[in-house]
């Protein structure tokens, strides 16, 4: 029996003045907090590699945010924000980066009843001429709920994820209360980042620096890589009473052979496996069978 949990009983204060803006300077000056056993205490992100348990093995996800808002604008001027979520055609995410002149993607639609199968032209209002020899556009193709699907097409025979990078902006989470800057795009992603698909970063890691990687390996901890590529279901709000009748948006995720031999390795030798940040938590927890 599926329990019934009551949305507004997590319902709590955060004044805006107490969320960050912005990235420390430096990323692990963080403040870090360690529960044990019902003991709390308060660290910084570099006190990490002591803090870990002897023996412990990481998992880290090596997904990388790509900029998927991009804006356009009818004929008429109105402006229309849209947001890829995943490749439809074609499905495959390192394909879908590497073609050079249209392709389908699903997406969030703001102002879509306004949308009247037009095709768009991208919103450049700076006159910028690398974005004008782009030639990006954006047709409607179909409707599906909430998502639409959207083809675009461009004439300059540069890959997608040129496209993206030059045309579209790093969708940080709107609890920011601001517009993307240019720190974002190196703040806003992890240092061990590969493969290119989020439309958010899987922030538990983007505190991680080289020395504390480092540190980290001269304890002795060995790591393993899956790759969860984190949808906008993660900036979509709650809107209903009973959590259980809230509709998820799904994710791509991939553990390779090797990565599960080494994990399930870690584990019969019984070291700790501690995963970094809920979009590893949620990978392992959906790839282990009834034995864990």
């Amino acid at each position: 029996m599926v329990p019934e949990i009551i949305i507004d009983d997590y319902n709590y204060d955060l004044p805006d003045e107490k969320i960050a803006k912005y990235p420390l300077s430096h990323r692990d000056s963080s403040k870090l907090l360690k529960y044990i056993d019902g003991n709390v205490s308060g660290h910084t992100f570099t006190d990490l590699p002591s803090i870990l348990p002897d023996g412990a093995f990481m998992v880290f996800n090596d997904t990388k945010v790509v900029p998927a808002r991009l804006h356009f604008q009818r004929p008429t001027g109105a402006h229309i924000e849209i947001f890829c979520l995943e490749p439809i055609m074609p499905e495959e995410y390192v394909t879908m980066f590497e073609v050079t002149d249209r392709c389908r993607w699903k997406c969030i639609v703001g102002n879509v009843k306004r949308w009247k199968n037009d095709t768009l032209s991208l919103y450049n209002p700076l006159e910028d001429e690398a974005i004008k020899e782009m030639g990006l556009c954006a047709d409607l193709i179909e409707r599906q709920g909430e998502a639409s699907i959207v083809e675009f097409s461009w004439s300059n025979g540069a890959p997608f994820s040129k496209v993206l990078e030059l045309c579209g902006s790093v969708p940080i989470p709107p609890y920011l209360n601001r517009d993307t800057e240019d720190i974002d795009l190196e703040r806003y992603q992890t240092l061990y980042a590969r493969f290119r698909g989020s439309v958010a970063a899987p922030t538990a890691g983007l505190h991680f620096t080289d020395d504390v990687l480092s540190q980290i390996a001269d304890r002795g901890v060995n790591v393993a890589n899956l790759t969860l590529h984190v949808g906008a279901g993660t900036f979509k709000p709650v809107s209903v009473e009973n959590i259980t009748d809230h509709k998820m948006h799904s994710e791509y995720y991939e553990v390779s052979k090797r990565a599960s031999e080494i994990i399930n390795e870690a584990k019969r030798e019984g070291r700790r496996v501690i995963a970094v940040g809920t979009t590893s938590v949620r990978t392992l927890e959906s790839v282990a069978d009834e034995n864990g």
